[in-house]
C-alpha cells in the first residue's frame, strides 16, 4: 500500500520530484532520464514506467532549470531506439520460450494482447504502438519474436522513437510553462497518464468482446 502511494505521489509530483533531481544532481540527471526511458522500452517486466509524463515533464523543466533541451532531445530518442532495438533481440532469441511457459514477471495476457494489436497493424504497430503504454513495452519483443526483418523494424522504431520523444518532449516545454499549465501540473500529468491509457482500454474491450 505504502508502495503504491510513493508511485501515485511520483507521477502526480513529477514535476517537483524531478525538480529536486536537477537541484541536487545537475547534469548527473541527463542519465538518470536515458535510463529510465531506456529502462521502460527495454524490459517486459518494466511497463510500468512514467515514459510520456517523463518526457513531457523534462521538457516543462528545460525552460526554467540547467537541462537543455536539445541534449535532451538526442539522448532521449536514442535511449527509446536503443531500448527497442535490445528488446527486439532478447524476443528474437528467448521469446518462444516466453509464450509456451509460465513466467511469474510477464504477463502471458500482454504479449497475447500486443500479438493481436502486431497482426492487425504489420510493422506500423512498431511505430503506433511506441505511442500505447504498456504494448510498447511488448511490442518490439512480439516483433523479434516473429523473427520480423530487422531493417524493417528499425525503421518503424526510429520513427516511433524520434516521434514519441519529439511529441512529449516539445509539447512540454511548449505547454508546461503555460500559467495555467503550471498551475495545474499534477492535473496535467494525471490526464497525459489517463489520454496515454486510453487506447489499451479501447483494445482491451475490443477483445473483450
Amino acid at each position: 500500500m505504502l508502495l503504491l502511494q510513493k508511485l501515485i505521489d511520483i507521477f502526480l509530483h513529477l514535476d517537483k520530484n524531478l525538480a529536486l533531481v536537477i537541484g541536487q544532481y545537475g547534469s548527473l540527471t541527463y542519465g538518470l532520464l536515458f535510463f529510465i526511458i531506456f529502462l521502460e522500452t527495454v524490459f517486459v517486466v518494466t511497463p510500468f514506467l512514467p515514459g510520456d509524463s517523463l518526457i513531457f515533464a523534462a521538457g516543462a523543466l528545460s525552460a526554467s532549470s540547467s537541462l537543455n533541451l536539445y541534449w535532451l532531445y538526442l539522448l532521449l530518442c536514442l535511449a527509446a531506439i536503443i531500448g527497442d532495438t535490445v528488446n527486439y533481440w532478447t524476443g528474437h532469441y528467448i521469446g518462444p520460450k516466453v509464450f509456451e511457459g509460465r513466467h511469474r514477471f510477464i504477463k502471458k495476457e500482454y504479449l497475447v494482447r500486443t500479438q493481436k494489436f502486431f497482426a492487425k497493424y504489420g510493422g506500423q504497430a512498431v511505430t503506433l504502438g511506441r505511442f500505447v503504454p504498456i504494448v510498447r513495452t511488448f511490442i518490439p519483443f512480439v516483433a523479434g519474436v516473429g523473427k520480423m526483418n530487422y531493417k524493417y523494424f528499425l525503421t518503424y522504431n526510429i520513427l516511433g522513437g524520434v516521434g514519441w520523444v519529439t511529441l512529449f518532449l516539445f509539447s512540454g516545454r511548449f505547454f508546461g510553462n503555460l500559467p495555467f499549465v503550471k498551475a495545474n501540473f499534477h492535473f496535467v500529468i494525471l490526464a497525459i497518464v489517463v489520454i496515454s491509457v486510453i487506447p489499451m482500454v479501447i483494445e482491451y474491450l475490443k477483445s473483450r468482446q
